[in-house]
Formats: C-alpha cells, structure tokens, sequence
C-alpha cells in the first residue's frame, strides 16, 4: 500500500472513531426512507463527478435514496428562502443539513447565519422531520468546526458531525481546491454521515 493511501486509511478509520458516539437519538428510519441532503457546494459535490458526491456516497452505504438538493455558492439566507419548496417536493424522512460554508468564506454575520440554520431547522421539525447537522470549518490557519454548528446542536439536541469536513479539507490529498474535496474526500465525508446516522440509531 502506497503512502497516500495509509494516510487515506488512517484518516478514514480516525473520523469515523470521532464520530459522536452519544448523538441525541433518532427514531429509525421506514425500509425505502428518503434522505434529503440540504446545503450548498459541498453538498453539490464540486470538485468531483456527481457520482461521488458525499449525497452519492451516501446512498450506496444507505441503500436509501439520497436526494442531492445542494446549490453552489448559496448563502444561508438562500438556503432558507429554499428550503420550504424543497421539502414539499422531497418529502424526505431525514434532513442531512450542511449549510453556511458561504457565509463564513464571505465574512457575513454569524449570528444572522445562525439564525438562518436555525430558521431551516424549525421549518423541518414543523414538519416532523428530523435534522442531522454537518459542520463546515471557520476561516483560521488551523482548520475548525465554526462553533455555531455545536450552538445550534446543543440547542436543539442534533445529531452533530462536528470534524469530517474541516479534517477532510486539511488534508490537500482529499480536496480538488481550497475549500472542496475530492471524489476520496466527499466518501470519507459519507462515511462519516453514515456512521454517525448508526450512532443517532436512524439506520
């Protein structure tokens, strides 16, 4: 085995051994449950063909179907305004929510960038379906969850992936550019997503 792909190994076996292994619990998910995967870039899978997505990824670990409702260089004031649409016409059984990275890389208010996750969250419960939040790093030299993603899964009692993206994008053997992984990347994410969705009790 190559060093690269150790070094993949590695990191692959160290994020999922981070996952929260106390996530608040959810409710499993019915056979033929649909996910909806909610966010911007990385959740589009730039930087990667669209079969290798972290969406992508997903469903073959799944088996579910993974909706990919994500829209490049959205903000969450965006997201929020298109969210309630989505969710009409997805009807998922599970939100898979990873939002704001656009935000932070354009320097937008925090506390209104809160607030907008929050809003996506509230729309999602007012219509029963559960949330899992997907952290992005904050702009610093050492890559960093952006601590609003912990506010607002302690306040809401979330299941939280708090490390993958920011440990993914530290590593340029697992990104296309500065702030998207690769096809290795987006899995490593999806693995992550999957592992703590086992841990929350959803699958």
């Amino acid at each position: 085995m190559s060093l690269s792909l150790l070094r993949s190994a590695v990191l692959c076996l160290c994020f999922l051994m981070v996952a929260c292994s106390d996530s608040p619990p959810l409710a499993p998910l019915p056979q033929g449950a649909t996910i909806l995967a909610f966010g911007d870039s990385l959740t589009r899978g730039t930087g990667a063909p669209p079969e290798q997505s972290y969406p992508a990824h997903l469903a073959r670990l799944t088996g579910f179907e993974v909706i990919n409702a994500g829209v490049p260089g959205e903000v969450s004031a965006e997201g929020l305004a298109r969210l309630p649409e989505v969710l009409q016409q997805a009807q998922p059984d599970l939100i898979v929510l990873c939002h704001g990275g656009n935000d932070i890389l354009r320097s937008l208010d925090k506390a209104t960038m809160l607030n907008n996750l929050q809003a996506m969250i509230d729309i999602a419960r007012d219509s029963y379906i559960p949330v899992v939040l997907v952290a992005v790093p904050k702009r610093s030299l050492l890559l960093r969850a952006e601590p609003v993603y912990q506010q607002l899964a302690d306040i809401n009692s979330l299941p939280l992936q708090a490390s993958v993206v920011a440990d993914v994008l530290g590593d340029s053997e697992l990104r296309s550019d500065r702030v998207h992984p690769n096809g290795a990347g987006y899995q490593i994410i999806a693995e992550a997503v999957y592992q703590l969705l086992q841990d929350s009790g959803a699958i």
